[in-house]
């Protein structure tokens, strides 16, 4: 198992011999998503890791970006999906919706991309063999946060089904609940996804499609994308976290869990900076990326997370 310090010449070492690497697949760039504005430190590091790591990434947006880690390839995001019915999850106001159908239609429409969220961090270039490329998150459930799907996936096909009806009933649903929302769509009173679960159309659907095609067995193991448990995201703002208890030799990328973390961050962290020991820390300093230039912004309302975050603390 590599430990934080071997992460560096793991990287230079599979830079270095991409030519066999290939011969595992052919060449993915990777492929992310930003409204538009600045970026945080986070989302900085995460970018630039993959520019370190050698892989090509674009950056789409819809409203340009003002910092950018050089070397990172800025993309207009109407090329890929409009703008327009812009959707926001209810109770957080997030626009994790727009990004789970963005990402469907970016890898039905580029065959050589993949899928990785402005909050994953590279560790090696991600590869595939067969254009499938997505992990298990835990025993039961698998994430989108990167994801790679060949654009003749039938998972692919059914999200893409699936998404174009803000008001499908997910058919995972228990038979209790489905048969509530039908009784409410009967009545005229549909319920929209905005209001249904989060990662109804992200980790839920790509979970129960990937399982009913019999797609899921092309995933990798949680290692390789998810080492850090959601339960354990906080071990990474820890001093002194042994890396090589996570990282291993199959891990491609480290999940920061981007909303929760900014908001454990600013719940205990007075800078609003990781401590220099963490795992985060230490990250930043590795690609230098300095977090005085691009702070985390601090709602004016603290939001439900936050909240939750500092109960924690």
């Amino acid at each position: 198992m590599p430990n934080f310090g071997q992460i560096g010449s793991l990287q230079a070492s599979i830079t270095q011999n991409k030519g066999r690497v290939g011969k595992m697949g052919k060449d993915y760039s990777v492929g992310a998503l930003w409204i538009g504005g600045s970026l945080s430190y986070l989302e900085q590091l995460c970018l630039k890791s993959f520019v370190d790591a050698g892989q090509h990434i674009v950056l789409y947006t819809y409203e340009g970006v003002t910092n950018a880690p050089a070397g990172v390839e800025l993309a207009d995001a109407s090329t890929i999906l409009p703008q327009t019915g812009f959707l926001r999850h209810e109770r957080t106001g997030s626009p994790a919706l727009h990004s789970d159908v963005f990402r469907y239609h970016m890898l039905a429409k580029h065959g050589d991309m993949i899928w990785a969220d402005t909050d994953a961090y590279c560790v090696k270039p991600f590869t595939t063999p067969n254009g499938h490329f997505y992990a298990w998150e835990s025993d039961t459930g698998l994430n989108g946060g990167v994801l790679g799907l060949p654009p003749d996936s039938e998972t692919l096909r059914a999200l893409l089904a699936f998404t174009t009806d803000e008001f499908a009933i997910p058919e995972w649903f228990p038979e209790a609940k489905q048969a509530e929302m039908r009784a409410a769509r009967e009545a005229g009173t549909p319920v929209h996804v905005s209001e249904m679960p989060w990662g109804v159309w992200g980790p839920a659907a790509i979970t129960h499609y990937l399982k009913k095609t019999g797609e899921v067995r092309f995933a990798l193991p949680q290692v390789a994308l998810y080492p850090f448990h959601y339960k354990d995201r906080n071990l990474m703002l820890r001093p002194a976290v042994d890396m090589a208890q996570f990282v291993t030799e199959e891990t491609f990328s480290i999940h920061f869990y981007g909303r929760r973390m900014r908001a454990r961050i600013l719940a205990r962290e007075e800078t609003g900076v990781p401590r220099p020991r963490s795992v985060i820390g230490r990250l930043l300093k590795k690609h230098q990326i300095d977090p005085s230039l691009a702070p985390l912004k601090r709602p004016a309302v603290p939001d439900a997370d936050m909240i939750e975050e500092s109960e924690a603390a």
